[in-house]
């Protein structure tokens, strides 16, 4: 007998996109508090004795919004350095899970941070409506990678 598996939370709706202005970025105080969230677990997984799972999430989160955005064409990653992010981050997961500290090393540190400065930058200039789908189509993405549809790349260390 199959497992039913529980309704998913969902962040954003269809509705939420169509309402989103198409010409204004996210409000402000939502743009700097979300990466005042994202910039502080990047700082526990460089430097902090005790990063959380949660910080790795936060600071998986900037990533995978930013591969959406790359595959929904709004920007390019010709330098390769998002694999390099997604590599940085699964690697540090991985340590953890072997009893070591979760933590990024200085090259996943460097990919991390360079991605992180991307999405910030993008936050700013693009239009809420392009952001909500992009939270949407990476929130559906997670939800089928917890589902077991995984692509090659994809990393589940911690669950959300």
């Amino acid at each position: 007998m199959k497992k039913k598996r529980q309704p998913r939370h969902k962040r954003y709706t269809l509705i939420d996109e169509m309402m989103a202005s198409p010409t204004e970025p996210l409000p402000k105080a939502w743009r700097v508090g979300q990466l005042t969230k994202m910039y502080d677990a990047l700082h526990q997984l460089e430097q902090a004795p005790g990063a959380t799972p949660n910080d790795w999430r936060l600071v998986s989160d900037a990533v995978n919004l930013v591969e959406t955005l790359v595959e929904m064409k709004v920007c390019e990653d010709d330098s390769g350095l998002l694999m390099d992010a997604i590599t940085a981050l699964a690697m540090a997961g991985r340590r953890s899970k072997n009893e070591k500290s979760l933590r990024l090393d200085g090259i996943g540190i460097q990919a991390v941070r360079s991605i992180l400065s991307d999405y910030a930058y993008l936050i700013d200039v693009l239009p809420a409506r392009v952001m909500i789908r992009c939270h949407r189509l990476t929130e559906k993405r997670l939800h089928e990678i917890l589902d077991g549809k995984k692509l090659p790349h994809d990393v589940e260390i911690m669950d959300y």
